[in-house]
């Protein structure tokens, strides 16, 4: 079986993503790094001149776009404590490899790849034939059998990876006390939470989720955004609005099929199959979804082929723009955003903050 080095599993499911949503724009890779002598000027200091004598100073800059600054502060923090949590764990490998006398990678090998099945020799042949007409011509079986058995086994063994990962940390006693910074002061935005919902209609915070069925990064929040609903179960009520990007195609009509599948009561199953199948997308496709989980076809394909619930679509993506949303998944939770895929502590922070605020 191919193994990977340790840094190499580490990287895969430690890597940070500053911007871990689906956006127009990303970030460039690396950034500079600010050095300890570099001061900002004084907010009266004058950055632009222009016609007769008019001035544009830095204070003035800063509060034009003080949004993103705040942004880019979060994510240099979230680097930190993600950078830290990398670190210990790598620690933690090395040493523990050493009291078993192995190698890292045999460790890692071990603990992880081994205690992963192989999937069944079927399931393998399935998806290979599935994708043969895709493949460069004359490509065998054996030749892309182990990246499929490294596709279908991929999500398992990162899974298993961070349990053991969490092992090491419990038996070793691992006690973060990197200095939390100074909490900004929370800005809200005003954000209906009209649309598909679940959860108590009382409860004491709202998450207003805005989403495209085409993005990976909203997929990838399905399990965060389940993990901490789980965690709060009768203090959180979830709203689904949506927010089909314009460079994913399939995504508006994604959007109106899945208020088509409310229409029937069943907007949570179809989503689900929706965010599980975002490579079948078309219409026909959304249709067969449909009558997989139950919907009844003829009213489905009605409200579907005649467009309906476009205006409703086109609505919520207004409302977003409006507070500010610029990729998906966006998340506010009583009005404060929370922007892309983000690790469950992140809404953890601000949902215990609310709900300590509110006794």
């Amino acid at each position: 079986m191919h193994m990977r080095s340790t840094s190499t599993i580490l990287t895969a499911l430690l890597a940070v993503s500053l911007f871990a949503g689906c956006n127009k724009e990303k970030a460039p890779a690396t950034a500079p790094t600010p050095t300890a002598t570099s001061a900002e000027p004084a907010p009266d200091t004058v950055v632009a001149t222009y016609g007769d004598g008019q001035k544009i100073t830095f204070g003035e800059l800063n509060e034009r776009i003080k949004e993103p600054l705040a942004n880019l502060e979060k994510q240099k923090n979230q680097l930190r404590k993600q950078g830290l949590e990398g670190f210990v764990t790598e620690r933690l490998v090395q040493a523990e490899a050493k009291k078993r006398n192995l190698t890292e990678e045999q460790l890692i090998k071990a603990e992880v790849d081994d205690k992963i099945p192989q999937p069944p020799e079927a399931e393998i042949r399935k998806l290979y034939d599935e994708a043969k007409e895709r493949l460069p011509p004359g490509t065998t079986f054996e030749q892309v059998k182990p990246q499929i058995v490294d596709f279908l086994t991929g999500s398992k063994k990162q899974e298993r990876a961070r349990e053991f990962f969490a092992e090491l940390k419990k038996n070793n006693n691992v006690q973060i006390t990197l200095p939390e910074p100074p909490r900004a002061p929370v800005e809200r935005k005003e954000v209906a939470a009209t649309g598909p919902s679940k959860g108590p209609e009382n409860a004491p915070i709202t998450i207003v989720e805005f989403s495209d069925f085409q993005c990976p990064f909203c997929s990838k929040a399905i399990k965060t955004v389940d993990e901490v609903l789980a965690a709060y179960p009768n203090q959180i009520r979830l709203v689904f609005r949506q927010y089909p990007l314009d460079f994913h195609k399939q995504a508006p009509k994604a959007a109106e099929a899945s208020l088509c599948a409310a229409d029937q009561g069943k907007f949570w199953e179809y989503h689900d199959t929706l965010f599980a199948n975002q490579q079948a997308l078309e219409v026909a496709q959304l249709k067969d979804h449909a009558k997989k989980v139950g919907l009844d076809a003829a009213r489905f394909d009605k409200c579907l082929d005649s467009g309906e619930k476009a205006g409703t679509v086109a609505a919520d993506m207004a409302d977003g723009q409006k507070v500010g949303v610029n990729g998906t998944p966006a998340f506010f939770i009583n009005g404060i955003l929370l922007s892309g895929a983000q690790p469950a502590e992140e809404f953890k922070s601000i949902i215990d903050a609310e709900l300590k605020a509110k006794k």
